[in-house]
């Protein structure tokens, strides 16, 4: 599945799922669907789905359309924009979503300026399946057409009927399959629902099914099963975590950078609520529908644990989830490093009009950084309220949902590799401005999109100063000689 949507308002509880606020990187990302799928051949038509193969899935292009949109990011809620705004923040990526073949799109459970989507003929089947020319299926979401009436499913029949018409073609219905059926069957033999309509869903369905192989192979493959949770796998997904990693802020000013931080010190903190809590890292989603919290439900290395393989074994590592004021001053500490944020959620368990982390993050942060050099590693969802602290920090991280392989985020901290990542959406300085995005008349992020500080990798930071040097004389030899001079030279 993809989330093709543009988000506009980061209190939206599915913040997390979505690509960006603007919209051509939104565009950039469907390529996610030639990653799932395949690459149709160069004769292949477009708009019709293609799966090459039994090795690939059919993809999902969701949730049409508009649902990062709506008022104050409620979940579920209205999209109110005109139909120029409508194509030209959140149409284009379904757009060339299917010129990339993608095989079904799912419905959104917003409403476009009122109107129910799951009801929406006029996008549906009108602009979806007629101008884009989509040749797959369209889903509904989950009891997604119990919720065309307010309360859902007080008049279901109607409900079908107004989904179904629309033009959704597979319906996904969790609990009361035998009421669908039953409705549905009425709503045809009445002649409510044209069996064009019927024939049109049906043929949609199978043509992708064709074009997954499903008749030749009905049943799952599992040649590949080895292959989940492989090593190979873990790698990529870390060099995913450090390659999305944005270092936001790095030594109170910029002659003094805090990162790289020293792998040798004799002795380290950390701290925070996510220091050593990979449900935390990972969000919701992972094994429960609104995640987890702890290390006992997945495999995976937490923060702490990366930063104690990453150290040297000399360097002694202190941790304490939520350490007083008293205790990191006694204690001497070369620097800190501390991770806080937000709990896990999914969907409307996370819309949030507030943006705040977890108590006792905050204190954590004034106990800590006020103390101590210290590094603050942001793990969350969307960004979340953090300008209050920052002026006590001396270098910032936002790290996202970086999921089971913590050593993604040591990787760059340490300076094995360099920080590149960019922000894909504005920070906000309070929510008191959102919604707010680039382009906006009011613009006045804390900051902006596409920021992202740069730092080089201690081997390259290495290399650049031994070749540094006059007539081809390395300057770390000139470096030496001045400290031999020095030395000779003072009593």
């Amino acid at each position: 599945m993809s989330l093709l949507l543009a988000l506009r308002d980061p209190r939206w509880g599915r913040c997390y799922e979505s690509y960006s606020e603007d919209h051509k990187i939104v565009q950039e990302m469907t390529d996610v669907i030639l990653g799932l799928q395949g690459d149709p051949p160069s004769n292949f038509r477009k708009g019709v789905p293609f799966v090459g193969g039994k090795d690939k899935v059919a993809a999902c292009a969701k949730h049409f359309v508009g649902d990062g949109g709506t008022t104050n990011g409620i979940n579920e809620n209205n999209t109110v924009i005109d139909m120029h705004g409508l194509l030209s923040i959140h149409m284009p990526a379904y757009s060339d979503s299917i010129i990339k073949g993608v095989s079904t799109i799912m419905v959104s459970y917003s409403s476009w300026n009122g109107e129910k989507m799951h009801a929406n003929r006029e996008l549906v089947t009108g602009f979806l399946k007629g101008t884009l020319k989509f040749k797959g299926f369209v889903i509904s979401d989950w009891q997604g057409i119990d919720r065309i009436t307010s309360p859902p499913h007080s008049n279901y029949t109607y409900s079908v009927q107004s989904g179904i018409q629309a033009g959704i073609d597979m319906v996904m219905i969790p609990f009361n399959l035998t009421e669908f059926i039953d409705d549905l069957t009425d709503l045809v033999k009445n002649n409510v629902i044209t069996m064009d309509r019927i024939d049109d869903a049906v043929g949609r369905i199978l043509l992708v099914k064709f074009s997954m192989g499903l008749f030749e192979n009905p049943l799952a493959d599992l040649s590949l099963v080895n292959e989940l949770g492989s090593q190979a796998h873990r790698d990529l997904a870390r060099e995913a975590v450090r390659k999305s990693l944005v270092l936001l802020k790095n030594g109170k000013n910029e002659s003094h950078p805090l990162i790289p931080l020293p792998k040798k010190a004799p002795k380290i903190l950390v701290a925070g609520s996510h220091a050593d809590n990979l449900g935390y890292q990972c969000g919701g989603w992972t094994i429960n529908w609104q995640g987890f919290s702890g290390n006992n439900y997945t495999r995976g290395t937490t923060i702490l644990g990366a930063i104690r393989s990453a150290v040297d074994s000399s360097t002694e590592v202190v941790y304490r989830d939520n350490p007083d004021s008293d205790f990191v001053k006694s204690n001497n500490f070369d620097y800190a490093i501390v991770a806080v944020g937000e709990a896990p959620y999914a969907e409307t368990a996370g819309d949030s009009m507030t943006l705040t982390m977890l108590d006792p993050d905050p204190s954590v942060i004034t106990n800590v950084c006020e103390a101590v050099k210290c590094v603050v590693i942001i793990i969350s969802g969307r960004p979340i309220v953090i300008e209050p602290y920052i002026s006590s920090v001396d270098a910032l991280v936002a790290a996202w949902l970086p999921g089971t392989e913590g050593q993604g985020v040591t990787d760059v901290l340490f300076g094995d590799y360099g920080f590149s990542g960019k922000l894909p959406r504005s920070w906000f300085k309070t929510v008191d401005q959102l919604p707010m995005n680039v382009g906006d008349p009011h613009y006045d992020p804390l900051f902006p999109f596409d920021f992202g500080l740069k730092t080089e990798s201690v081997p390259s930071i290495v290399a650049r100063s031994t070749s540094a040097g006059v007539d081809g004389k390395p300057f770390v030899f000139l470096v030496m000689i001045s400290l031999i001079f020095a030395l000779y030279f003072t009593d």
